[in-house]
């Protein structure tokens, strides 16, 4: 063919800056441009065979070479698809921005199958200018007769184009990297950029080092490992006869079938587990996995790990891969992967993604919340599927998988509605209850009021006492019924479990952070179900039976012993009533109003961790027990001083059992502690 000089056919001649710091934000990405490219020609190569348009050779074996030479600064990527002729190259790469797979696609609409074709954008190629001064092709097409063709251009818009002497079909595209980009020219850098894009592409990719000499040693029983990428030299006589001295023959990079490309009944659960561990190096075993395979309306394929979660120690993001044509196109794109399943660990692969030029980033197109909705309809069927079938695993899950499915419920309301009669709570004996199993617990029975009922004197109360106690169940029956008892701290809130035991009611068990967002949607969600957590308020349970003159007495005295506690606290917000409770061990308790606490926790998170103590216990009611020794003292040793002492400790100890004293009120309640023991140890001298 005859020398030809020319202009690239573009619109402005600043494109190569534009490509060279704009086109693609990680400047590796063009190893995975390029080697794209040659999968796609060798693709259409096979199409070709598959049509009757060209035979391949018998021995042909599809493969993409990448070659490093830090020496002359080079990189080669050679492919053996169907090269290009010098219209071709003219068309294709003389004219950025066309794209040879649409064309291709085009002119065999009816026998080739675009989802097999990678290539979208026509600018792939010319990632290579963002690394090397000089690029060069060397390329010779399939068709009879074709000539080989030479291009080569300095990142200017000139090119040259002549008459080559390559004799293979297929390409070689040749980068002289820049003074900045050299890192690409060694060879581990280039097999670690190679693994993070190409591992999964679907043509074989070798790595070598140009013009290589060297000789490693490996001891005998490793060689049937390394047979497949190394070959024997020799065998010295004078050298240890277990060791092997062996030259480095090309190192396959990729696995161009990978796990999720095959059906779900063809893997095992150690091939799972080793797919697990090779592509996300975590040496924990994944709790369970979910394979999806989806042919209509659009084509997904992917395998999504559930990680154990640490909530306390380790970031609780994970890392989803998502390809397209096992194409890696980047992790965790929030316009495919719903956000709560970046918990997850994964990779998806779909072809059908809309994407744009750069192919790290997605149009804007109403198909790609489909994709995503269908995942999410997956995720969700497969957990209530392991729910109704294999309750028992999925109990076993269920501590792990929670702050995943609760973090899904907040973010997605489809999600939500798929899983709320799968979400469980554990409860105070360590069962797991469903939300209507929850419901079914601490009812009211009108008929228990009917056993015996005693006064403060240990004396049967009259009937008619327990037949209006009765009255008062029967009427509070509905608001008991839907109200869900919660636990946020076994230890801080020991004393109210052991009072929920004694009366034979029963709470759950949500400690994580996520779950008081979730309570109040779930509120949202389901009219008429309420969570209040233990310490809240006292119920009836915990009261001793009184008749009605009891109870007036009770708060004649409460409000005497009101203003006496405040004085002592110096707190005037703070309320007090006086109880008869059942255990006579119990001297106070404090409670603090759901919605109260759940204000505070809300501003204390946006607050930056303000110390509840600023809030002047708002919304706390100190419950004394009558029936408590302390409580008798200070009702009638109201001017002692000691009562003052007394009453400052009887609100500690409670609010111990609530929360966390403050630093101050932690010194002042041990200081006030050995004060006390001081006093009782002087009245028994």
């Amino acid at each position: 063919m005859a020398n030809k000089h020319g202009s690239l056919s573009i619109n402005s001649e600043n494109i190569f800056p534009i490509i060279k710091k704009w086109l693609y934000s990680d400047h590796d990405i063009f190893f995975r441009e390029l080697i794209s490219n040659g999968c796609d020609a060798i693709t259409k190569l096979k199409k070709l065979d598959m049509m009757g348009e060209y035979r391949l050779p018998d021995d042909y074996e599809p493969c993409i070479k990448v070659i490093v030479d830090p020496e002359e600064k080079t990189l080669k990527f050679i492919d053996n698809g169907v090269g290009m002729t010098a219209e071709e190259v003219e068309e294709y790469i003389n004219q950025i921005a066309f794209s040879g797979a649409t064309d291709f696609i085009s002119k065999y609409k009816d026998k080739a199958n675009d989802d097999q074709i990678i290539g979208h954008f026509g600018l792939g190629f010319y990632s290579a200018f963002m690394v090397a001064d000089e690029v060069h092709i060397d390329t010779l097409s399939w068709q009879k007769d074709a000539r080989p063709v030479h291009w080569s251009c300095d990142g200017g818009t000139e090119f040259d184009m002549q008459e080559g002497d390559r004799d293979q079909v297929g390409t070689c595209i040749t980068l002289f990297l820049n003074e900045d980009c050299l890192q690409f020219c060694n060879e581990y850098k280039a097999k670690e950029v190679l693994q993070k894009y190409c591992s999964f592409m679907p043509t074989k990719i070798w790595l070598s080092r140009e013009n290589t000499t060297e000789t490693q040693v490996i001891l005998a029983e490793e060689k049937q490992d390394t047979d497949k990428v190394i070959e024997t030299v020799k065998k010295e006589k004078d050298e240890d006869p277990d060791r092997i001295r062996i030259a480095k023959r090309p190192e396959q990079i990729n696995d161009p079938n990978p796990l999720w490309t095959k059906n779900p009944s063809e893997c095992t659960k150690e091939e799972y587990l080793a797919f697990y561990r090779k592509v996300f190096l975590d040496y924990k075993e994944p709790l369970f996995w979910i394979h999806l395979n989806m042919d209509y309306p659009f084509h997904l394929k992917g395998i999504l790990y559930f990680p154990k979660i640490n909530m306390e120690y380790e970031s609780i993001e994970g890392t989803i891969k998502l390809y397209n044509n096992q194409v890696f196109i980047a992790d965790n794109i929030k316009e495919v992967i719903p956000e709560f399943l970046l918990l997850l660990k994964g990779v998806i692969d779909c072809p059908d993604l809309p994407l744009n030029v750069s192919r790290s980033a997605l149009q804007n197109d109403g198909f790609v919340k489909k994709i995503s909705d269908y995942i999410t309809k997956k995720v969700a069927d497969k957990l209530s599927g392991l729910c109704k079938t294999q309750k028992e695993e999925y109990e076993k899950y269920w501590d792990d998988i929670a702050p995943f499915i609760k973090f899904g419920c907040l973010k997605d309301e489809k999600f939500c509605q798929k899983m709320t009669d799968y979400i469980l709570f554990k409860n105070l004996d360590g069962k797991y209850l469903t939300l209507p199993e929850c419901l079914e617990v601490n009812k009211v029975d009108p008929d228990e009021t009917t056993q015996e009922a005693v006064d403060e004197n240990g004396e049967k109360v009259e009937a008619q006492i327990v037949e209006e106690e009765k009255e008062d169940a029967e009427d509070t029956e509905e608001k008991k019924e839907k109200t869900i008892y919660y636990v946020t701290d076994e230890q801080q809130q020991s004393q109210y479990i052991n009072m929920f035991k004694a009366a034979k009611m029963d709470a759950v068990i949500l400690p994580e952070r996520i779950d008081q967002p979730f309570l109040s949607q779930l509120e949202a969600k389901n009219e008429g179900i309420h969570f209040a957590r233990i310490d809240a308020d006292l119920t009836d349970a915990f009261r001793a039976r009184t008749g009605k003159k009891v109870r007036e007495e009770l708060e004649a005295q409460g409000e005497k012993l009101e203003k006496l506690v405040q004085k002592a606290l110096k707190n005037d917000k703070i309320k007090v009533k006086l109880e008869k409770l059942r255990n006579k061990k119990v001297s106070s308790v404090l409670t603090v109003s759901e919605e109260t606490r759940r204000m505070q926790d809300m501003m204390k998170m946006y607050g930056g961790g303000m110390d509840k103590d600023l809030f002047g216990g708002e919304g706390e009611t100190l419950v004394l027990n009558a029936s408590h020794p302390l409580v008798t003292y200070i009702t009638e040793h109201e001017e002692d001083g000691n009562a003052k002492l007394i009453c400052e400790q009887l609100y500690d100890l409670a609010k111990l059992q609530n929360s966390p004293l403050s630093s101050e009120a932690m010194t002042k309640f041990i200081n006030r502690s050995n004060e006390l023991l001081l006093l009782l140890a002087e009245q028994k001298n």
